[in-house]
């Protein structure tokens, strides 16, 4: 897609819902590009041959522009996680664990500058509450109980779909993670549009499909 391309979806999803909140010289959007930025400047290749990129960053600013976005906090960091779930999927980057990405003052800068400090960190050693995030924007909590897939109405996740099958998938825990595992169906389950053996270790941001069906994983 390439970080120009993304960069005017950014503007447009950014710019504006939260400009009018922001009580701040720091436009939301520069904060956005500069984060994409910053995962683009330090991906490394794993052992695996997987592009890997920072899932912690920090944002480092003065205390006027810390309190100027004070109103639309919460909403923005995590509105910036998402734009760099999105951003991952779109370059084939992967991240080591949970994306998070916090605001934090820094007395030595001034007003209108800011830095991005990231670091690429393994977020798991116990089993966290992830959640599946439906299409509707429903969210359903995974904890210790396997998540059931398929077109039987008593189903976790249920699916009207002719081709899904009765009991098509699973969301199992599994240690620190969470593995889909495909029952043996007609048509099989996909993880960000491949489809799978028989199962796979989710990983944050991960879109599940199973039929014309997509959900979408996110580590806590």
């Amino acid at each position: 897609m390439g970080l120009q391309s993304f960069e005017h979806g950014l503007e447009r999803m950014v710019e504006g819902v939260f400009t009018r909140g922001s009580r701040s010289a720091i436009r939301p959007v520069e904060l956005g590009r500069r984060l994409l930025r910053e995962m683009d400047d330090h991906r490394s290749v794993d052992v695996k041959g997987r592009r890997i990129v920072p899932n912690i960053f920090s944002i480092n600013l003065s205390p006027k522009d810390h309190a100027g976005f004070a109103d639309i906090d919460e909403a923005l960091t995590l509105e910036l996680g998402e734009t760099a779930r999105e951003y991952a999927r779109a370059e084939g980057y992967n991240f080591m664990g949970a994306v998070t990405v916090e605001m934090v003052i820094d007395n030595a800068l001034k007003p209108g500058r800011f830095a991005i400090v990231s670091r690429m960190r393994d977020t798991g050693g116990g089993l966290g509450a992830g959640s599946l995030v439906l299409s509707s924007g429903e969210r359903i909590t995974l904890s210790k109980q396997i998540i059931t897939i398929g077109r039987l109405p008593d189903c976790t996740i249920p699916v009207p779909d002719a081709n899904v099958s009765r009991r098509h998938a699973e969301i199992r825990p599994a240690g620190a993670a969470y593995v889909l595992v495909d029952l043996g169906s007609t048509n099989g389950s996909k993880v960000n549009g491949a489809r799978i053996q028989r199962e796979h270790v989710l990983r944050d941001g991960d879109i599940v499909s199973v039929g014309i069906t997509h959900l979408r994983f996110e580590a806590s």
